[in-house]
């Protein structure tokens, strides 16, 4: 990641990313989260992007204020912040305690996805709140499980072009954002997702292109469960789960697919700012990606596809 990218995260309205954190922002003030506080004693410099504690001392800009809130190192935090909003940047060249990180092992994990199972609280999710397709939840080989502290995640497969597994992400079924767990007396962010060790997880739905028909229409969602949506509602689709996971080679596949079949792209990005930001980044490389917009009400594809399906 070069300056110009980190400089990208840096730039982030620094009120945005307090909330994104949990933090409640009142008149540019919030409670501090470094101190116990009861006096919003943080306040935010709009101007200069920074936030400063007058209690505790506590001060800094977007990095250092998820550094301390979360307890992440810089390279996880800019992580994160990328992720949450949506900023396109390369892969980290310098990967720390990560650097020594095993490939891949698909034949551990090959055989979940042979008979996949379902828990009660996995089939609430797709099915009742949902509201997909079943016959898109088998071709998805969605499967679930339950750790040792007894959370239920579902487990979604990442395959290429040729059906070979590359990767898993676990999504934590019970997850509520910001929500803030006390560890050993420290405070500890609740996971939403997790990835095995050396897991590709950049576009997701890939063996799809596989099915595609020159000058036929593919639909390019945010995140796998507006894919689901999409493809429950008949039209073909892939995902991009994560904007810091789109890598330049994936681009150059769309690009491909783009001169090789005519394909034509349509997106309904999130209704929020860095939903428009992604769209106009693909535009770039796609451009014939066709907008769509959500209707009122709507933050994202997924939300969309359950009224339309209540309405029927």
């Amino acid at each position: 990641m070069d300056k110009f990218e980190l400089q990208k995260l840096r730039d982030l309205p620094i009120e945005g990313v307090a909330e994104r954190l949990g933090l409640e922002v009142s008149r540019h003030k919030c409670l501090c989260p470094f101190h116990d506080d009861h006096h919003a004693s943080l306040s935010f410099k709009v101007s200069r992007n920074t936030f400063r504690c007058f209690v505790c001392g506590e001060s800094g800009g977007t990095i250092d204020l998820v550094k301390g809130v979360l307890h992440k190192d810089f390279l996880d935090a800019c992580r994160w912040l990328a992720d949450e909003n949506n900023v396109i940047v390369q892969e980290f060249k310098v990967q720390s305690s990560r650097a020594q990180e095993k490939p891949f092992d698909a034949s551990r994990y090959e055989r979940f996805f042979e008979r996949p199972w379902l828990s009660p609280e996995a089939r609430k999710f797709l099915f009742e709140e949902r509201k997909l397709d079943e016959r898109v939840v088998r071709w998805a080989r969605l499967t679930s499980w339950q750790d040792k502290k007894g959370v239920n995640w579902l487990q979604i497969p990442y395959y290429n072009q040729e059906g070979k597994l590359i990767g898993i992400q676990n999504r934590n079924l019970g997850f509520k954002k910001f929500k803030v767990q006390e560890v050993q007396g420290s405070k500890v962010q609740e996971v939403r997702f997790r990835f095995p060790s050396g897991s590709q997880c950049s576009i997701y739905n890939l063996p799809i292109l596989k099915l595609l028909q020159p000058g036929e229409d593919l639909y390019i969602t945010e995140g796998c469960s507006d894919c689901w949506a999409m493809l429950s509602a008949g039209h073909k689709a892939i995902a991009i789960p994560s904007a810091t996971l789109l890598q330049r080679k994936d681009v150059e596949l769309l690009s491909i697919v783009n001169c090789q079949l005519s394909t034509r792209f349509h997106m309904f990005p999130d209704r929020d700012e860095p939903g428009e930001r992604l769209f106009l980044q693909l535009k770039e490389v796609l451009p014939n990606l066709e907008h769509h917009q959500l209707p009122l009400g709507c933050k994202d594809y997924g939300e969309y596809f359950v009224k339309l399906t209540v309405e029927s």
